[in-house]
């Protein structure tokens, strides 16, 4: 048959060719983009995305295409990407192999060609990294040239697939890379996975979604002339045609054929028929060919398709010539097999068979398959093999090549799909007789501790893997692949199974798993779990689950509050896991243990001596998520200390480690905020916002509370407000409503905003708001920052009417949050005796000799801050003492402090109050010129003597009316010179104008006397 009915003309989709093109454009700029093609089956998306790559590369980029896969792929991970892959590395190899550099070992769980797949353990972190390194290939590929990645029938993927789409999506921020997708939109149910992956990524700012309409009759006039190679159809021919296709592209093609034939006078009734009829005009031998390949996969490869026949090859070749020439097959891209040239004609083929036509077929690639493995790529091998024997309902080879499947998507980090073919298996559990499961099963593959129910009797007896030990390894592919849910059914399923009383370690094991499940859900019961765990394990034998339930149960006192039986039970932990050689284990309670010796015993030394040991154990153990763990911890710890110069060393190393082994999106965020954390401590702003810049280029910053924080503290320090307050916003949509530490970081930041722009009561009622929630412990360096500051804006407002109401229920809950942290570094004892003066200083009741022991207290740690503010306090005690030399010499240690830090902020305040006592604060030079006179209030903000006499008053609190009074004006000059103040002083009200007053100490005497 003349093969007819692909149009050799492009027809119509000028407004999508150009969305794509612009889309290529912005990509070949170094803006990555992402364009999702949907619509209905046989609208035109493969002819649409064919058409774009072909222009694509005529214009110099590079392309690469992959399909996911309809039938025959469940349990397969990645196949469109390794398929990608595949066609890139025949189109640019040694160039390839050149981007991959350094990540073969990772790249080879995705295409085999890279080599072997390194050793690193398959879990969570071990998907990172691959993700990781995937992004990384692509960034390199794209760094020269525009590279086009199209993944095709999105709606048929996998879920790895789709979260590693969703990943490159996100995390390719600054390489020449377009990244395509197709699906279909008619097969999207309600609860269809990929409607929540469309759902998420069309949020993302470079992603754009088209959906293709239906064909209008012109449309469809100039696909039937290109089909038929006429100028003009004939019109009543376009008439039929497009009532009957609807406008649907592939019907109109299929339709064209019908005609073309010879059934012009009577096209088919119905859909099925139409897509059948071409089948049916073929010769006995190849419609038979056909039928098999419909069962053979979405694609299916020559050589085994020619051992299911057992035809002779000329009989075979003939027959596969007559479907290609029919356009019923086409040859894959990848030049090895066949492929139905759309699904619809498959699936109406498949359709066609009988029951057990289909599952005499499939059995037969499941045999041809077992009997040449080598028939099929060995990564799709137990796959391809296990949907083989599921479809042609045969249990008892079904269960073992699921297990087989399971296994071999593990070792390639592909939870989801692993967790899927486990489920197959308990589905078929009960279907296969006992000596199947004595004789057939593989061993217990791995659940990381969980002893395996296998090796209960003896060592002979490991060599068959039980039903409770297949639950085991859901649970764990269930945690890994994010569906919790489903992983505590699982362990529940589990329970029930065990004894606990013959096997407590195992019922030990699935309770702590049930924990982690709940805790990561945010549901009660983690603790009843941990409990029975414990009590199942006290008194056994030494094993790994006793020493990780150890190891668990003192981990969590950590955020409940610990006591000194929580390190006796990290102790036990630690010479468990050593007897038993369960090192990780080990080395994660020895970091736990660090933190419980410095929390709870205040063992400073102690507890960073075996944190330390930690990290150093982790180094040798090779594993990099338990090294990134402990370096973050240590540095966290060293800044904790008050020493952010070795905080900001073990940042670093971790951040280059987390990029050299593919975490950085993993741990990158908490590692950056620790680096910039400690770099802002140490004045050294410019290196922080560097770092943020890289943080937020990586994909690092978007969304994540601490960095929008830190950028809101950055901002705040160079003056500028207005971008503080909006990273302030971003922070809170962004933090979580347990996360004490972050809550307490970013209500500093609330408050010093407030206070600054003289609104107490705002600042006062944030502070309050914090203090009234749990986890200040444990978190000092960062709640004395807070505590003070909310100390300075009742100190400051003190005098001010409206803030005088609830001050001291607000002064008692600052010192009662005070009495509850723990000084355990010098720098706690700075901060804490700078609050106490702080406090002191609402009263009225602080001295110069106060602040000169805070001073003391706080020189010793080289930090910039806070010793500038205790400087700038004591100054100020200094000035209202009389003594103006020494406040001078004590205001120029805190401007040159300040500016070092480049705390725009405290440094004008410095200067203000410099400026109002007359001091100069230059280096050189007398500190007190002899002779000159104190300024009067307010002769910074450029006030009148008459404006500054209504400042004053208006400070305390009077109207316009009580104003004119007292100065013998009228109160329409009154408020004339109310609205001047205003102006001058960059407030937007009478209360914000007398904050301020109240805060720079404008009108001192008046402060006296409201607070005597």
């Amino acid at each position: 048959m003349q093969q007819i009915s692909v149009s050799p003309v492009f027809v119509g989709r000028g407004s999508e060719i150009t969305d794509l093109t612009g889309a290529l454009r912005r990509a070949g700029s170094g803006s990555p983009q992402a364009v999702l093609i949907g619509g209905e089956a046989g609208v035109g998306k493969t002819r649409l995305l064919e058409e774009f790559l072909r222009r694509a590369a005529d214009g110099g980029a590079v392309t690469t295409l992959g399909g996911c896969l309809e039938v025959g792929a469940e349990g397969l991970p990645f196949a469109p990407l390794a398929s990608a892959l595949r066609r890139l590395y025949r189109a640019l190899g040694a160039e390839l192999e050149s981007a991959a550099a350094g990540s073969e070992g990772h790249l080879a769980r995705l295409l085999p060609e890279f080599g072997e797949a390194d050793g690193e353990p398959n879990d969570e972190y071990g998907r990172a990294r691959l993700f990781e390194h995937t992004a990384r290939l692509f960034e390199r590929l794209g760094a020269d040239r525009t590279l086009v990645l199209a993944v095709e029938d999105l709606h048929w993927s996998d879920r790895s697939t789709r979260e590693l789409f969703a990943f490159l999506v996100r995390t390719l921020h600054s390489s020449r890379v377009l990244l395509i997708g197709t699906y279909r939109t008619d097969d999207l149910h309600r609860r269809h996975p990929l409607r929540p992956f469309l759902a998420e990524l069309e949020r993302v700012r470079t992603v754009q979604r088209m959906e293709l309409d239906r064909f209008r009759r012109r449309e469809v006039a100039a696909q039937l002339a290109g089909i038929l190679g006429t100028g003009t159809p004939d019109q009543q021919l376009v008439d039929r045609v497009h009532r009957r296709s609807e406008g649907n592209p592939f019907f109109v093609e299929e339709l064209a054929t019908a005609f073309h034939d010879g059934c012009g006078a009577g096209l088919p009734d119905s859909l099925r028929d139409m897509l059948l009829v071409r089948v049916e005009s073929l010769g006995e031998d190849a419609q038979r060919v056909v039928r098999i390949a419909a069962e053979g996969g979405s694609k299916v490869e020559h050589a085994l398709l020619a051992s299911v026949l057992a035809d002779d090859e000329d009989t075979l070749i003939e027959s596969l010539r007559a479907a290609v020439g029919a356009n019923i097959l086409r040859l894959d891209a990848d030049g090895e097999g066949y492929r139905f040239r759309h699904a619809l004609v498959r699936e109406a083929v498949s359709d066609d068979l009988l029951p057990g036509e289909r599952h005499r077929i499939n059995r037969k690639f499941a045999l041809a398959v077992e009997a040449q493995p080598q028939l099929v790529r060995a990564d799709a091998l137990a796959a391809r093999l296990a949907n083989y024997w599921y479809h042609a309902h045969d249990p008892a080879r079904a269960l073992p090549t699921a297990l087989d499947a399971a296994r071999a998507a593990r070792r390639r980090n592909a939870f989801a799909e692993q967790l899927g073919m486990l489920e197959r298996a308990l589905e078929l559990w009960d279907s296969v007789s006992e000596e199947v499961l004595a004789n057939t099963l593989r061993p217990y593959d791995w659940a990381e501790t969980y002893p395996p129910g296998s090796c209960d009797q003896d060592a002979d007896d490991c060599e068959s893997i039980q039903l409770v030990d297949v639950l085991a390894e859901a649970v764990v592919a269930a945690r890994r692949c994010g569906d919790r849910e489903r992983g505590l059914s699982l362990a529940k399923r589990a329970l029930k199974l065990v004894d606990e009383a013959v096997h407590p370690m195992r019922a030990a094991w699935f309770r702590m798993n049930r924990a982690r499940l709940l805790d990561t859900l945010l549901r009660p019961g983690a603790d009843e779990e941990i409990a029975h765990a414990l009590r199942l394990v006290e008194g056994r034998k030494p094993s790994a689950v006793q020493a990780e339930v150890f190891s668990l149960s003192a981990g969590r006192a950590l955020y409940r509050g610990p006591g000194p039986e929580d390190i006796e039970l990290a102790e036990r932990a630690i010479r468990i896991a050593e007897e038993v050689g369960a090192h990780q284990v080990e080395v994660h309670t020895r970091m736990t243990l660090g933190h419980l010796r410095y929390d709870i015993l205040g063992d400073i030394e102690g507890g960073e001596a075996e944190l330390t040991g930690a990290v150093e154990r982790a180094r040798r153990l090779g594993v990099p998520d338990l090294l990134l763990r402990g370096l973050n911890n240590l540095a966290n710890m060293r800044r904790e200390l008050g020493r952010p110069e070795e905080a900001v060393e073990l940042a670093r190393e971790g951040l280059e480690f987390a990029d050299g082994n593919g975490l950085l999106r993993n741990i990158g965020s908490v590692l950056a905020s620790n680096l910039i954390e400690a770099l802002i401590d140490l004045g050294r702003l410019e290196e922080a916002a560097e770092v943020l810049a890289s943080a937020e280029s990586s994909g690092l910053a978007g969304g994540n509370a601490e960095l929008e924080r830190m950028r809101g503290d950055l901002a705040r320090l160079a003056g500028d407000l207005t971008g503080a307050a909006e990273a302030l916003a971003r922070a809170r949509a962004a933090v979580g409503a347990d996360d004490g530490h972050r809550a307490v970081s970013i209500t500093r930041l609330a408050v010093a905003l407030a206070a600054q722009a003289g609104r107490p009561l705002e600042a006062r009622a944030e502070l309050l708001g914090s203090l009234a929630g749990e986890g200040l412990l444990g978190f000092e360096t960062d709640v004395y920052p807070l505590l003070v500051e909310g100390a300075a804006v009742e100190a400051d407002s003190r005098g001010l009417p409206a803030a005088d109401e609830g001050r001291a229920a607000a002064v008692a809950a600052i010192a009662a949050a005070a009495g509850r942290l723990r000084r355990r570094a010098p720098l706690h004892h700075g901060w804490a005796r700078l609050l106490e003066v702080e406090l002191a200083r609402v009263e009225g009741a602080d001295s110069p000799e106060q602040w000169a022991e805070a001073v003391a207290l706080l020189r010793p740690t080289g930090l910039p801050y806070p010793l500038a503010l205790a400087l700038l306090r004591a100054g100020e005690a200094e000035l209202l003492a009389g003594r103006r030399e020494g406040a001078a010499e004590l205001l120029r240690e805190a401007g040159e402090l300040a500016s070092v830090r480049g705390d725009r902020p405290l440094a004008a305040q410095i200067a203000g109050l410099a400026e109002r006592a007359g001091l100069d604060l230059a280096p050189a030079g007398p500190s007190v010129p002899a002779a000159r006179p104190e300024p009067a209030a307010g002769d910074s903000f450029g006030l009148t003597p008459r404006e500054r006499d209504v400042l004053r008053l208006l400070a305390r609190g009077w109207t316009n009316r009580q104003i004119a009074e007292e100065l013998y004006i009228s109160p329409k000059t009154a408020s004339v010179h109310v609205s001047n103040i205003l102006g001058k002083l960059g407030v937007a009200g009478r209360g914000e104008a007398a904050a301020l007053a109240h805060r720079l100490r404008l009108f001192p005497d008046d402060l006296s006397l409201a607070g005597g």
